[in-house]
């Protein structure tokens, strides 16, 4: 395709604008701009296509969803509602739901991409967690898209609560006890959210417009900023034969990705589209309107609340008093401490691990989880205390389903969420040790052939393969992995280093961060082990490529 030139001339519509603004010069930059191309990259597209979804079908939503409190008697569509009292924003989501044309579908679309959006933004940050992609210079991306993972999580919680039917209010009034909990402010922050004592008669329409104008706009600035932040610290890559920490191997901006970006949007509306056509999701005509007195049985909340309600629920109830003062342990630790600490080291990880390793680089290349076993390990520990939490919230639901008490599971959860996190860091961490030593061997010996040859001398051996160059290559695309050292008590003047106490914590700390893991070879070790062939032909076939393992690992030992 022939580039267009500065001086050829653009339609008058676009030529009156390009005098103004300049977008040529802006376009001829930034439209060549070249991205990777591989299916985890999709994730993140993933997040952003549903957040658009959700502001096109929530813009629907708001011209007839009425955010008042105000009580009216329901004379709609829904018979068997017809006649009972409740909240003006219940009767318009029923009037959504069976009176406007279309409305129970986009009400569903709406459902099912907010539950797209947080759980694609969530398996996109294990994807940077895994690979390493949070380190410099992209540490404030990652802390921007945890923003966005939280604020989509609060936008779900309180969009969930908006309709005012029994299940959200269950909701609500368990988080009107846990704001409660809170020691001094407790009692302070429940009048200001419900305007009075729960469930008052402001929520909804603060509810709303947090909902709709707050939060959103926030997100939409952390979007922009996010992907202004990629464009600009340029996308990360895998390990490959071409690709460096200098450059991106892949295809431009215009066309290519914006062909395939454009049929992606379409791909992710359509299946959106299609669930909420035909899987049914939280159909609020069947628990009827919110009423204190009532609580619907088995009642669990939207999936990515789940583990904040399994961290409530698993926690033994005890209380304590002072002075009169009473606090409720049993919500206080689970859902005011526990929650905000591990989403707190969650964020501040890269930070953590850039102290304990001393890694100062910038890294454009991304790791493989098995390059770094100690981050995987921790990563897969994260994922095992989210996930026993989140069982946590079903346990009433598992217990009644598998005829088992409810007690039992409870007191299993409560020591499994302790060891599980310990067990699956040790078995991930050594499961990608092994498979470092697996991929040493493959790079020093070569590959498995069955063929099995007998020396001179009556020794067996099985003939190896050398792998191929290019295999050669993203095998040994990392760098060595080196503790942290404490250094000399004293410099050369005999002045005491400082922090001394804080170093030694540090260098204990790496040590355990690197410990066991596989190094990379070396041009010599892997030399030595061309020579150890057992056949001639081996030495033959290993001694074309030793050159070209000497080129790839030279400038990385």
């Amino acid at each position: 395709m022939t580039p267009v030139s500065d001086t050829q001339e653009f339609p008058p519509p676009v030529k009156w604008i390009d005098d103004r603004l300049g977008i040529a010069k802006i376009g001829k930059k930034n439209l060549r701009k070249v991205f990777p191309d591989h299916w985890s990259f999709m994730l993140g597209e993933i997040a952003l296509y549903s957040f658009i979804i959700l502001i096109l079908t929530g813009t629907f939503l708001t011209f007839w969803f009425k955010p008042s409190m105000t009580e009216v008697e329901y004379q709609g569509s829904y018979s068997l509602l017809k006649g009972l009292h409740m909240s003006e924003a219940y009767a318009s989501t029923l009037d959504i739901t069976f009176d406007v044309r279309g409305g129970l579908l986009v009400r569903q679309i709406h459902h099912w991409a907010a539950v797209l959006f947080i759980a694609a933004m969530m398996v996109h940050l294990l994807r940077m967690f895994f690979t390493g992609a949070f380190r410099k210079p992209r540490e404030l991306n990652w802390l921007i898209g945890f923003g966005m993972l939280f604020l989509g999580i609060i936008e779900g919680f309180i969009g969930y609560g908006l309709p005012d039917d029994l299940l959200s209010g269950t909701g609500l009034r368990i988080t009107n006890g846990m704001i409660q909990a809170s020691p001094i402010v407790g009692t302070y922050m429940n009048f200001f959210i419900f305007g009075g004592e729960f469930p008052g008669d402001d929520f909804v329409s603060r509810f709303f417009i947090v909902h709709v104008l707050l939060i959103p706009g926030i997100i939409l600035a952390l979007v922009t900023a996010h992907l202004f932040l990629v464009v600009y610290h340029k996308h990360t890559q895998y390990a490959g034969p071409g690709r460096t920490q200098k450059n991106v191997v892949g295809y431009p901006l215009f066309p290519v990705y914006t062909a395939k970006a454009g049929g992606f949007f379409f791909v992710v509306f359509g299946v959106t589209a299609l669930m909420g056509a035909v899987l049914q999701i939280n159909p609020v005509w069947l628990y009827g309107p919110y009423n204190p007195a009532e609580v619907t049985a088995g009642s669990q909340p939207d999936w990515y609340m789940g583990w904040l309600e399994g961290s409530v629920r698993i926690f033994p109830g005890f209380e304590s008093h002072f002075w009169g003062v009473t606090l409720s342990w049993n919500l206080l630790i689970p859902a005011l401490i526990i929650p905000p600490a591990f989403v707190t080291l969650v964020a501040l990880y890269p930070f953590i691990e850039g102290w304990i390793t001393g890694d100062k680089k910038e890294h454009h290349l991304l790791d493989r989880p098995r390059d770094m076993p100690t981050r995987t390990g921790i990563g897969v520990a994260f994922i095992t205390f989210y996930g026993l939490l989140w069982v946590g919230g079903g346990n009433d639901l598992i217990a009644t389903h598998f005829g088992v008490s409810l007690n039992n599971v409870t007191w299993f959860l409560r020591f499994a969420v302790i060891l599980g996190p310990i067990l699956a860091f040790m078995v991930a961490r050594r499961w990608a040790i092994s498979l470092q030593r697996a991929d040493e061997e493959r790079l020093l010996h070569g590959l498995e052939t069955g063929v099995i040859m007998r020396s001179p001398e009556g020794t067996y051996t099985e003939k190896h393969q050398p792998i191929s160059t290019y295999e050669a290559y993203s095998l040994t695309a990392r760098d060595r992995i080196m503790p942290h050292e404490i250094g000399p008590e004293t410099d050369d003047n005999g002045v005491r280093a400082p922090r001394r106490a804080l170093n030694k914590v540090r260098a204990a700390l790496s040590r355990f961060y690197f410990a066991d893991a596989v190094q990379k070879p070396t041009t010599h070790e892997i030399e030595a082990a061309h020579e150890h062939a057992h056949d001639a032909d081996e030495i033959h076939e290993l001694s074309e490529d030793t050159e070209t393992y000497r080129e790839v690992t030279s400038d990385r030992s």
